[in-house]
């Protein structure tokens, strides 16, 4: 078990758990690449304020 190691996976399994409280990217919506990429930028962008 080495704690450094798996220390970033999980705050990127964290910040995917947080993205998934929103559903519209959860359920991913939006058919285009460029919308869902746009609607994970501000979910992330609320998230960090928050």
């Amino acid at each position: 078990y080495d704690n450094p190691r798996y220390r970033p996976p999980s705050r990127i399994e964290i910040m995917f758990g947080r993205l998934k409280d929103w559903r519209r990217v959860a359920t991913r919506y939006d058919r285009c690449p460029t919308a869902f990429f746009s609607a994970i930028a501000l979910d992330a962008t609320v998230i960090f304020w928050l």
